[in-house]
């Protein structure tokens, strides 16, 4: 290996791929601290604002993802994809990097797309147990594909898979010793039974519609509910409520100490982005999942699925949460014993130090 080996990390769109791209990035870092990072993202998205604040250099391409349901906004995307392949030649050409890594996200295909053309070794972050076509597509190149999830030689060369797991925020999934910390922060009682709601930064709609439709089930029966609306939800949510609407309810925008919601929380309601499921996994407590049907391939329902054939999480369909959710939750939250299987299978999917590992098979294909 050179001393100094140069690395372009690519993806973002969402939390779940620029957070675990970070991750690897940090644990590049602390495995070799000369490495030269490059991170690639899609202009306009929140890897542009979130890479930077995490103190790496990032480049924008102009690129976006296909619009379901709209021929108008799609005209332009073929062009976007050539200027976007021929910028990710250039930065190539100028970068001169060792490697490669992509993460998902838009700016990813074009990216490794280009290093296939160049000849430049390059690794694909899998975090979900259904590949999208463009990795599908990629991955037949691939010198290593990391994955979260088993069976995933339907998708790629079973010689390049490598079962790694999801990086995670180590400072997200630390909730040891935290409950009343957690309870203290959040304004909740450690003593009663408290449910965390989070569809994320962005938020949920369908989670949103449940607990507010059902609101009154959680007072009445002394239970305790932590809401993370999500901010395009939250101003709705507060001036049909109120922000104070009842001791019992907490509603929140955002959580900026996700280590502390977790540590306070008896059961959890979740979407089923790969990146949470890895978090929960880590967690070790009850969860309820409703997949997110605005997704391509469904992914988010095979996901969870990965859970629930281990009896490790509960899955309630979208098209049902509204009516069911609430009630299945203040349910199984009375079931002690099934509360403490579940905890006890998630936390039996749990994948450790994903970020190291990746991280090593990248400085492998350095060295290589």
């Amino acid at each position: 290996m050179n001393n100094f080996p140069k690395i372009i990390i690519s993806g973002g769109g969402t939390g779940g791929h620029i957070f675990p791209a970070i991750a690897i990035a940090n644990a590049l870092k602390r495995l070799v601290p000369n490495c030269e990072l490059l991170f690639v993202g899609a202009e306009g998205r929140m890897e542009m604002e979130k890479v930077p604040a995490a103190g790496y250099r990032i480049v924008g391409l102009n690129i976006s993802g296909l619009q379901r349901g709209s021929i108008l906004k799609n005209l332009g995307l073929p062009f976007k994809v050539l200027s976007s392949v021929r910028k990710a030649m250039k930065l190539i050409e100028d970068f001169k990097p060792n490697v490669v890594v992509g993460v998902g996200g838009y700016a990813s295909g074009p990216l490794l797309y280009a290093a296939s053309l160049k000849g430049i070794p390059y690794l694909i972050q899998e975090q979900n147990s259904y590949a999208g076509i463009t990795n599908k597509w990629l991955g037949k190149k691939a010198a290593k594909i990391c994955v979260a999830f088993d069976d995933m030689d339907q998708f790629f060369p079973a010689k390049a898979i490598l079962k790694t797991g999801n990086p995670v925020r180590k400072d997200v999934v630390a909730i040891q010793d935290k409950h009343h910390q957690g309870a203290e922060l959040l304004s909740v009682d450690p003593l009663k039974k408290t449910i965390l709601v989070t569809g994320g930064s962005l938020g949920a709609g369908t989670l949103n519609k449940s607990v507010e439709k059902h609101i009154q089930r959680f007072i009445d029966e002394d239970v305790q509910v932590i809401w993370q609306t999500g901010k395009f939800y939250y101003k709705g949510i507060t001036e049909r409520l109120g922000v104070n609407f009842h001791p019992s309810v907490r509603i929140l925008e955002f959580l900026n100490r996700m280590d502390l919601a977790y540590a306070a929380a008896d059961l959890i309601i979740s979407r089923a982005g790969a990146g949470t499921i890895a978090e929960l996994c880590l967690i070790k407590k009850p969860v309820i999942l409703v997949p997110s049907p605005n997704v391509a391939e469904d992914h988010q329902t095979k996901n969870a699925m990965a859970l629930v054939k281990n009896d490790a999480a509960v899955l309630i369909n979208d098209r049902i949460a509204e009516d069911t959710l609430v009630l299945e939750a203040l349910k199984l939250l009375k079931e002690t014993a099934r509360c403490k299987t579940l905890s006890e299978n998630i936390g039996k999917m749990a994948l450790k130090d994903a970020d190291i590992m990746i991280a090593e098979e990248v400085l492998k294909l350095v060295k290589n």
